[in-house]
């Protein structure tokens, strides 16, 4: 019986050619950054952010939450005025005329407010913005805003003149006409524009300071303008067509239209 072979040893490496070794990767050295001078601190860099804004912020936007708070303390006056005014007439009309006449001052938010009274309604608007013009504008041009930059930002209180039934049977295409605007500044002073029924101010806002007397003058001019200008039918051919849109949104299209306000943003004197 053969003996088992034993385990036959590893080739040997053909004559003449060197035994294969395994190679050690290395890693790889990476040179330092050469060392570069520090730049000298030069004085024309520009200045602190930080020290800007904190600026602006103390000049302007300090200054016109003065100028919002003016005008809500202004708004609230008017309102009071106003409610004083319809009672007055309240008294008046009926007393000396048509007790059925009804004249209202109607509470909204604390931006807004009506003044109903007869076909007419008087909508007067605080705006939450300060805002401020061109320098070509009235007012900026004269010493007294030129002696403080601040009295150039104004807060603003509109008065539009709608139709009482527009707002009553929701018309929504309706027109409503600015009566006017009344801006405020930092300091009190009031500057009024607008058509040219209202009892425009002088463009120097030094000598226009907001008072009860000053505002209830404003709200009078403003029901006068709205009182004379009485509504306008239509042209019959504008009327003879409606759509099925403007019947279900109740639009009537032989409703009247005011026409007759002037506006006037500057007054000549």
């Amino acid at each position: 019986m053969a003996k088992s072979a034993a385990a036959s040893p590893a080739p040997a490496a053909p004559a003449g050619q060197p035994a294969t070794r395994k190679k050690t990767v290395r890693p790889k050295v990476v040179p330092p950054a050469p060392f570069v001078e520090p730049a000298e601190v030069t004085e024309n860099l520009p200045p602190d952010r930080l020290n800007l804004i904190a600026q602006g912020l103390r000049e302007k936007s300090s200054a016109k939450q003065a100028i919002f708070r003016a005008t809500q303390a202004a708004f609230t006056l008017l309102r009071q005025t106003s409610q004083q005014l319809c009672l007055e007439l309240t008294q008046k009309v009926t007393t000396d005329a048509d007790a059925s006449v009804k004249i209202e001052c109607l509470p909204v938010n604390e931006m807004e407010f009506h003044i109903r009274f007869s076909g007419d309604l008087l909508v007067f608007v605080m705006h939450s913005n300060i805002v401020t013009f061109p320098d070509d504008f009235g007012p900026l041009n004269t010493p007294y805003v030129e002696a403080d930059f601040r009295r150039r930002f104004f807060g603003h209180i509109m008065a539009y003149n709608f139709m009482a039934d527009s707002i009553r049977y929701q018309r929504l295409n309706d027109p409503g006409y600015l009566l006017g605007r009344l801006l405020i500044n930092i300091d009190s002073h009031y500057f009024l524009e607008g058509v040219q029924q209202l009892e425009l101010p002088d463009p120097d806002m030094s000598r226009s300071t907001v008072t009860a007397e000053s505002l209830r003058l404003f709200v009078e001019s403003a029901m006068i303008a709205a009182v004379n200008n009485d509504l306008i039918a239509p042209p019959l051919p504008e009327i003879q067509r409606i759509s099925v849109k403007q019947k279900l949104e109740n639009q009537q299209v032989s409703r009247g239209s005011k026409v007759g306000f002037n506006f006037s943003n500057q007054q000549q004197f």
